[in-house]
């Protein structure tokens, strides 16, 4: 197969987003004779059909989907590399990528996150969220500079990765007013029978809370499971049941939730760590998240004790 013709692509890309043949005309402002002979052109180099007609209209083929979307990524990377070459020096080399698993709790996201901005020296930061091996995997091939965690790399992945643990916390009950009241009298017992709102199965906050019931031989009302941290603590919000949330936000919970604690659990411990590619971590985003959340957690530690 022959060599792509870039070109030729963004004829392709015009026609597809634009409808038709005639529209992709309006919008780059060729013929649409030039438009209908570059499309067979590349449709010849690639030997693929890339639309088929549908009564009056073009309609993008199977193949032809696969390359829009392909097309779409490849344009994308084409105003990045002008950004980073063509931009005020300024921004040059500022790109800060950081990828944050999906079991940590949005609010501590944040605190993680923020330090970041606050910099002398700005930083544009670019801010992902996902499950920890499509993170891992990315940041592995650099398209991360920094994964934020509750666990360090797994075992099983075979990639060459460094885990720095940034501390760890215990852990808070909260709930609104009435079962505030209600079960704060004999914690962590009363919890039996208590209405819970835990963790999907996905996080390891639920094999941990889990695990913290048997131990303690506690037997609650579990009534829901679920995965967005946020969307737990709305629940919490609404009177639904008790969750629990790392002692490092408590403040930010109570707030933001208007929930007040039902109890606390100092041997239920969140823990958390940054993943990088480097052994040392030297880039200044890097070790400003790093960095802070450190102390943040220290100094809480410390007060607690």
């Amino acid at each position: 197969m022959a060599n792509i013709n870039f070109k030729h692509l963004r004829y392709f890309w015009a026609v597809a987003k634009e409808g038709g043949v005639a529209q992709a005309s309006a919008f780059l402002n060729v013929t649409p004779q030039t438009i209908s002979g570059q499309l067979k052109l590349l449709e010849t180099s690639l030997g693929v059909k890339l639309f088929k007609k549908s009564g009056r209209n073009l309609v993008l083929t199977e193949a032809g989907q696969r390359a829009l979307g392909y097309s779409e990524k490849m344009f994308q990377l084409e105003a990045e590399l002008e950004m980073a070459l063509l931009g005020p020096a300024s921004n040059q080399g500022s790109l800060f990528r950081v990828g944050v698993v999906e079991a940590i709790p949005k609010l501590i996201a944040y605190q993680m996150i923020k330090p970041v901005l606050d910099l002398a020296d700005p930083l544009r930061l670019v801010c992902r969220e996902g499950d920890i091996d499509t993170l891992l995997a990315d940041l592995a091939v650099h398209k991360l500079d920094l994964v934020l965690t509750d666990c360090p790399v797994p075992p099983t992945l075979r990639l060459d990765l460094f885990s720095h643990p940034l501390g760890e916390c215990g852990t808070i009950f909260f709930g609104v007013k009435d079962l505030a009241d209600r079960y704060r009298k004999g914690f962590p017992d009363s919890l039996t029978g208590a209405p819970i709102l835990m963790q999907s199965k996905e996080s390891s906050w639920h094999s941990d809370l889990r695990r913290w019931f048997q131990t303690h031989k506690i037997f609650p009302s579990i009534k829901a499971e679920i995965e967005d941290s946020a969307l737990l603590k709305v629940f919490g919000e609404k009177g639904l049941g008790i969750f629990n949330a790392p002692a490092v936000i408590e403040h930010e919970v109570i707030r933001q939730y208007g929930v007040i604690p039902v109890g606390r659990a100092e041997d239920l411990r969140v823990r958390f760590y940054a993943i990088s590619a480097e052994r040392e971590l030297q880039h200044p985003g890097v070790a400003a998240i790093t960095g802070h959340f450190r102390s943040l957690l220290s100094s809480m530690e410390g007060g607690s004790g």
